[in-house]
């Protein structure tokens, strides 16, 4: 078993995988795949803060932040105060927002149902989820150097 191929196929699908289905949501809706995974965080944890969506995302609170921001700047998503915490913000998506995060899903859908379930079947599926499943769960999670951890 070559780890170093397994590594570079890995690497390398994930990256053509994202690229794709990337660029099929910037033409269809003008949403980069990386602001429709924020607001997909968002439309799910309630009293959604930044440190929800970094931990979600395995990205810096940092990125997160900024990643709203950009949200905010179009009209996507709003800070709101947070009431049981004055140092935090809850951030919720706007109408626009939401009506946005439902069409790019469905062809976010389309995208990797035709890139996945299409070439591998239901069972290799089933085995793909549970290795990246293990593989996640033993993998620790990156610290953000801005948290103090």
């Amino acid at each position: 078993m070559d780890l170093r191929q397994i590594f570079d196929d890995l690497v390398r699908f994930e990256t053509e995988l994202w690229d794709g289905v990337d660029a099929r949501l910037r033409r269809d809706t003008d949403l980069p795949l990386g602001s429709f995974n924020v607001m997909l965080v968002v439309e799910r944890t309630a009293n959604c803060r930044v440190n929800d969506i970094a931990a979600a995302l395995s990205i810096t609170i940092g990125g997160a932040s900024q990643a709203v921001d950009r949200l905010e700047k179009r009209g996507l998503c709003a800070r709101q105060p947070n009431p049981s915490d004055r140092r935090s913000s809850i951030v919720q998506l706007t109408p626009a927002g939401q009506e946005l995060t439902a069409a790019a899903g469905l062809i976010f859908d389309e995208e990797i149902a035709a890139r996945l379930a299409a070439p591998l079947t239901g069972a290799q599926l089933a085995h793909l989820a549970t290795a990246l499943t293990a593989l996640r769960a033993a993998t620790p999670h990156p610290i953000d150097p801005a948290d103090g951890s």
